[in-house]
């Protein structure tokens, strides 16, 4: 699947199934906790709309082992250097990235960051943002330096919001998990499958596969638009007034 499929996807996971998962205590800011003595769908707006960002960008982080994927290219030099070095050790494309195994190590490594390092924190919040940002299209059609100012400048004004609007991240390693694991469903549709349960080398593929090929006609002209329309929608059941 392309990037801007991946990504699409990752919101549109979250958007579902983030608020209920969200009860879960381990999810829950502690203050809040104390503060409101209630814990179900403890998501508010800012936060649903920041982990939808989040985990569609959490989305494109298998295909760090794809030196020639979207998001291999997304910071210059430096994500494509980190991506030729993930693919040498992860064997390849669609191999340990593209599992089970990957989406939880990075869940509980993001949790474990975001409860522990404010500012590691902070930064994969951006990060994965304006990965998020890039895969979706945003920025400039034809010039690459225009369109990473465009990232670049929104990325930091989303942050800024979510800073002033006082978001919480107790739920990052379950955007973050979410995403990964997304990621891997998407490509269990196409034909090459994957191996979800690496180490073990067998390519899984959903029963009901359809086959999608990476960037052609269905993709791009029927499954995107969908997609788009798909979260439009869960925005506005979510955030519609109870």
């Amino acid at each position: 699947m392309m990037g801007h499929t991946h990504a699409m996807t990752g919101a549109i996971a979250w958007l579902g199934l983030a608020p209920p998962l969200a009860a879960l205590p381990l999810l829950n800011e502690s203050s809040r906790f104390i503060e409101t003595g209630i814990m179900a769908n403890a998501l508010n707006p800012p936060e649903l709309i920041a982990g939808a960002l989040i985990c569609a960008g959490a989305a494109m982080l298998p295909d760090l082992d794809h030196p020639s994927a979207t998001i291999a290219h997304t910071f210059g030099p430096i994500t494509w250097a980190i991506s030729k070095a993930v693919s040498w050790i992860s064997g390849g494309h669609r191999g340990a990235t593209h599992s089970l195994a990957f989406a939880v190590a990075l869940g509980f490594g993001a949790h474990w960051l975001a409860n522990t390092y404010p500012i590691g924190r902070d930064i994969m919040v951006v990060l994965l943002v304006g990965l998020a940002l890039r895969a979706i299209g945003i920025g400039i059609p034809g010039n690459k330096a225009g369109s990473a100012m465009v990232n670049i400048g929104l990325t930091a004004g989303l942050y800024a919001v979510f800073l002033s609007l006082d978001v919480g991240y107790a739920w990052l390693g379950l955007a973050v998990a979410l995403g990964c694991f997304i990621h891997v469903v998407g490509d269990c549709m196409t034909e090459r499958g994957c191996p979800v349960l690496w180490p073990l080398g067998a390519k899984f593929l959903l029963p009901w596969k359809i086959g999608i090929k990476t960037g052609k006609t269905f993709e791009q002209k029927i499954l995107a638009p969908v997609l788009s329309v798909a979260i439009i929608g869960l925005l506005f059941w979510r955030l519609a007034p109870v």
